[in-house]
């Protein structure tokens, strides 16, 4: 497998992505992973590797700016990050169209068939750009926060929408996840919607261990999580 850090910018914030693919000449699919609150590490280059092994693309998104990571012990660095970027959702979009931008310029990149999938604070940006209507097939939100920003526009939504997301998750309220489904369905987006019961957030993260705080691994329904991945990338791409 071909795997490279890549750099790109957005005015003068400098990003560094990371980019997986298997040895070949054909062009092929690519999947955007947009990262959790700790940001472009392992966990979402993990994913990059795991597309690029299914016949696709992988690349690993980056919304901090190089350098700028989170831990997996000391959540408040984490916590830090997470607000700095969501004090602005507006520039997750633009932070987004840079990464899409980017990953368009890249070896073997079908730039007709894209898919963005994002986990927690990911999932929020992938919906996010799913909601700007986003020249992307379709995306997955993986335990994400699902209230639309103050500014979402109206209309409809062109990219179809995976949202998977567990019942216990403390991050995201029925309430929410009916103004979600409501919203979806306002807007015309072709949406599904997967609530796994007794399920806490972050559940697909094998290094999620905080029940207190409402994190916890879920070895089964990470695995019914991929199955559905699979499936829906399948149904974009006609793989």
């Amino acid at each position: 497998m071909i795997q490279q850090s890549i750099e790109y910018k957005l005015d003068d914030l400098v990003m560094e992505g990371y980019f997986a693919r298997e040895e070949s000449n054909q062009s092929q699919p690519i999947v955007l992973v947009v990262h959790d609150w700790s940001g472009n590490r392992a966990f979402a280059q993990e994913k990059a590797q795991y597309f690029a092994r299914q016949g696709m693309l992988g690349f690993a998104v980056d919304l901090y700016g190089k350098g700028k990571r989170g831990s997996d012990t000391d959540k408040s660095i984490n916590q830090k990050l997470l607000e700095e970027l969501l004090a602005d959702r507006k520039a997750i979009i633009n932070r987004l169209h840079a990464a899409l931008d980017c990953a368009t310029q890249l070896d073997n990149v079908d730039a007709n068939n894209i898919m963005a999938i994002g986990f927690c604070m990911g999932g929020l940006c992938v919906l996010d750009f799913a909601r700007s209507n986003a020249d992307v097939a379709g995306v997955i939100s993986v335990h994400g926060i699902l209230t639309a920003p103050e500014y979402s526009t109206k209309g409809s939504i062109a990219p179809k929408v995976l949202a998977l997301h567990g019942h216990e998750d403390k991050m995201v309220s029925p309430q929410d996840v009916l103004q979600f489904e409501q919203e979806m369905t306002e807007r015309k987006a072709d949406w599904q919607m997967h609530t796994y019961g007794n399920t806490m957030h972050a559940f697909t993260n094998p290094k999620a261990d905080d029940p207190e705080l409402g994190l916890k691994y879920n070895a089964l329904n990470a695995e019914r999580t991929w199955q559905l991945v699979d499936m829906f990338a399948k149904e974009l791409f006609g793989l």
